[in-house]
C-alpha cells in the first residue's frame, strides 16, 4: 500500500508545521503529497512552496477544482509545477459542487460528465503539444466564437514545452457514471469516503470505463487513491469523535439539499436514513445533534482508527477491496511517524 499525505485546504489562516510535515512524508517513504481547495486557499501555490524541500515525492492537487480555472490555465499550471519539480505532478480534477460552481464561481455546474470530459480533452492536448489547441465546445469552445468575441482567436500551442505529454491526471468522483468516466479517460482515480464494503461495487463502476473503446488505460496501470483517515492510537474514543464532526459537516452541510454528493455515497452503503437524518439537523441549525447522530459504524467503514495491529490488518482490507493508495491526513509529524512506522512504509527511515 502507498501512502499518500493530504495538507487540504486552509482554514482562516496557513496551518502550522506544514513544511515539517511535508519533508518528515518523504523522508518516512510516502509516495505523495496532496493540496485541495474550496473557496479559500488554492492547490497549487502550497505545492509550489513547500515542493522545493522535497526531492522525490509526487506533488498532488486532490483536487484543483474545473470551474476554477479555463483548461487552458490549468495545463499551464501542471506543466510550469512539474517542470519546476523535475516531473512530479500529479494533476487531480474535479467538479466540485453546485454550490460552490455558481456561488464561488460564477458559473454553471450543468453537464459536469460533459464538462470533464473536454476539459481533460483540452489539458492533453496542451500537454502532448502537438498542434495549436482546438475544441469544438460546447463547453469550452476554442478558439472563442460566442457572444462579445472579435472574431480574432488563434488556435494556439503552448510557448513553453511540456515536461511530460503523459502527465498523470486523475479525477475526484464519487457516482457510477463519474467514476466510469474517470476509469475511461484519466490515469487514477481519487475517491473520497471510500468504503471496502463497496470493493465489489466500485469495481464494476471501473470495469465499464476500462471496457469502453479507446479506454487510456487498464486496471493495472491505473491508479486508485483513496482518501481516509488512518490514525495508530490506543484511545480511539476521542479520535472517532473528532471525525464525526467532519463527517456531520459533509454530510449535512457541504451540498445543497437534494443534492449532495457525498451524502449519496453513504446512502449508497446503506445509511440513506442516517444521512437525512444528519441533514435535517445540520439544516436546522442543530450541529451539535447531526454530529452525535453520526453512528460509530459509518466513521468505521470510511475510516481506519485503533492499535498498530488493527490498523495494519485494516490497510490490508483496504488493499484487498482495490485501493492502490490511501491519502491521509497528518496532524503533526509525531503521528505520520507513527503511522509510517507501523506500515513500515520505510524501514530504514527510523
Amino acid at each position: 500500500m502507498r501512502l499518500g499525505l493530504q495538507l487540504g485546504y486552509w482554514g482562516a489562516g496557513p496551518p502550522d508545521g506544514t513544511a515539517e510535515l511535508v519533508v518528515e512524508a518523504e523522508r518516512a517513504g510516502f509516495d505523495a503529497v496532496f493540496a485541495a481547495e474550496s473557496w479559500g486557499s488554492d492547490a497549487f501555490t502550497p505545492l509550489a512552496w513547500w515542493g522545493p524541500r522535497t526531492q522525490r515525492v509526487q506533488l498532488g492537487t486532490s483536487v484543483a477544482q474545473l470551474s476554477a480555472r479555463s483548461p487552458a490555465a490549468c495545463a499551464m499550471h501542471a506543466l510550469t509545477l512539474d517542470h519546476l519539480s523535475g516531473g512530479r505532478v500529479v494533476l487531480g480534477l474535479g467538479v466540485s459542487g453546485p454550490q460552490v460552481v455558481e456561488g464561488w464561481y460564477g458559473a454553471p455546474f450543468g453537464k459536469p460528465l460533459a464538462r470533464t470530459r473536454e476539459y481533460v480533452s483540452i489539458v492533453r492536448q496542451v500537454l502532448a503539444r502537438e498542434a495549436p489547441v482546438r475544441s469544438d465546445g460546447p463547453h469550452y469552445p476554442l478558439p472563442f466564437t460566442g457572444p462579445g468575441a472579435l472574431g480574432l482567436g488563434k488556435p494556439l500551442k503552448p510557448i513553453t514545452h511540456p515536461l511530460r505529454a503523459d502527465l498523470p491526471i486523475w479525477l475526484g468522483a464519487e457516482g457510477p457514471r463519474n467514476v466510469a468516466l474517470t476509469a475511461e479517460i484519466a490515469d487514477g482515480w481519487l475517491a473520497i469516503y471510500y468504503s471496502p464494503k463497496l470493493g465489489d461495487t466500485y469495481r464494476e463502476w471501473l470495469d465499464e470505463g476500462f471496457a469502453r473503446p479507446g479506454a487510456r488505460r487498464k486496471r493495472e496501470d491505473f491508479t486508485v487513491a483513496a482518501s481516509c483517515q488512518v490514525v495508530v492510537t490506543d484511545d480511539p474514543a476521542p479520535v472517532v469523535a473528532r471525525l464525526k464532526q467532519s463527517l456531520a459537516l459533509y454530510l449535512g452541510g457541504m451540498g445543497a439539499p437534494g443534492m449532495n454528493f457525498h451524502a449519496d455515497v453513504f446512502g449508497r452503503m446503506g445509511y440513506a436514513s442516517v444521512v437525512a437524518e444528519i441533514g435535517a439537523l445540520f439544516q436546522a441549525g442543530r450541529r451539535a445533534d447531526a454530529v452525535a447522530a453520526v453512528p460509530d459504524e459509518l466513521v468505521a467503514d470510511t475510516a481506519i482508527v485503533g492499535s498498530a495491529d488493527h490498523v495494519r490488518t485494516e490497510v490490508e482490507r483496504w488493499e484487498e477491496a482495490g485501493v492502490d493508495m490511501l491519502i491521509v491526513g497528518c496532524r503533526d509529524v509525531r503521528q505520520l511517524r507513527t503511522l509510517a512506522q507501523a506500515l513500515a512504509v520505510n524501514e530504514n527511515a527510523f
